[in-house]
């Protein structure tokens, strides 16, 4: 029996009107000191790329409705692993909270060995937006849709070149994942950061790149890249015009992200719960529809049980992908 259900146990010995004191003395109390001091949201991503927005937007959203500051910390790095180990080895104490995306999942499949577990060294919160990915080109590119692109490719293996914010990266991955189902030889250039990979196809330095909606849709608004297809099963609303790559031929093809949250390993369910309800409440706001809208990106919210459902089906969904394109990283 573990230390909670041998709480609740005792807890019915003893009887229910001493339940009811317990739930309405001391619950209360510990609520009104959390939080009692700045909260560190850890975001081991590069500055500017799709989570890193997303942390900063929700982090000044849960200042306001915690009121308490929401401090966004970049630890960017090895594919996200140094945030994400920094995360899991914080006080468990409401205090320090992770920003993550597929690549959580990914990287479970990706290295032999992390330095954390990426399920059990983490207390789920919630799932916050789900966004599918951009198919984008530079301009000068011959090309005005994903099947001239592949066309392109297939007549010059081994010269196009795809960015990406780095090895085991969702970017990365998605390249990858495009090379196997278009059966195209296209080559891959990390970059240390989204940022860097972006510009780098701005500048013409990689002629292409899977990219995530917050990342790219403005260069692509102002002409500096071109888009050819969405990721995701169905058009995007909010990009109604873009056809989607299964669309092009690319049967199968389904890539998309989710950004959820997440603390170490035995936070107090309190917190948990309170930083739950306020991100739903968050999400249910007008601005923020219309803000994830304009970014191509859905409202999502969950259970802490759902999200850590999501993460591990993710992590099963590409252990299966890493396996068919023989992505390792030692």
């Amino acid at each position: 029996m573990n230390h909670r259900n041998s709480i609740r146990v005792a807890l019915r010995s003893i009887g229910t009107p001493i339940l009811f004191l317990f739930a309405s003395v001391v619950v209360p109390v510990v609520a009104q000191d959390y939080p009692s001091k700045p909260i560190r949201l850890i975001s081991p991503f590069s500055a500017g790329g799709g989570a890193d927005t997303v942390a900063r937007f929700f982090g000044q959203k849960l200042s306001v409705a915690l009121q308490q500051q929401v401090v966004v910390d970049n630890r960017a790095g090895a594919g996200s692993i140094i945030g994400t180990d920094l995360a899991a080895k914080a006080p468990p104490d409401g205090y320090t909270i992770l920003i993550v995306n597929d690549t959580h999942a990914i990287n479970a499949n990706l290295f032999r060995k992390l330095p954390y577990d990426p399920i059990k060294d983490f207390s789920p919160i919630t799932l916050i937006a789900s966004t599918p990915f951009l198919l984008i080109v530079h301009p000068s590119l011959p090309v005005k849709n994903a099947q001239d692109l592949i066309r392109l490719a297939k007549s010059k293996p081994g010269q196009i070149n795809y960015a990406s914010s780095g090895n085991g990266t969702v970017a990365h991955f998605a390249g990858e994942f495009f090379k196997i189902t278009a059966g195209v030889d296209v080559v891959h250039i990390p970059y240390r950061g989204i940022t860097q990979a972006v510009i780098d196809v701005v500048s013409g330095g990689s002629q292409m790149m899977i990219v995530s909606p917050l990342s790219a849709l403005p260069l692509v608004r102002t002409g500096k890249l071109r888009l050819l297809a969405v990721t995701s099963a169905r058009r995007a609303q909010a990009l109604p015009e873009v056809p989607t790559l299964q669309e092009s031929n690319l049967k199968g093809f389904e890539f998309s992200s989710a950004y959820g949250l997440l603390a170490p390993r035995s936070t107090p369910e309190m917190v948990v719960n309170l930083i739950n309800q306020a991100i739903a409440r968050i999400l249910r706001t007008e601005d923020v529809k219309a803000r994830l809208k304009e970014e191509c990106a859905d409202p999502v919210g969950s259970t802490p049980e759902l999200l850590q459902q999501y993460l591990i089906d993710q992590t099963t969904k590409y252990a299966k992908l890493v396996r068919a394109a023989g992505m390792r990283i030692e």
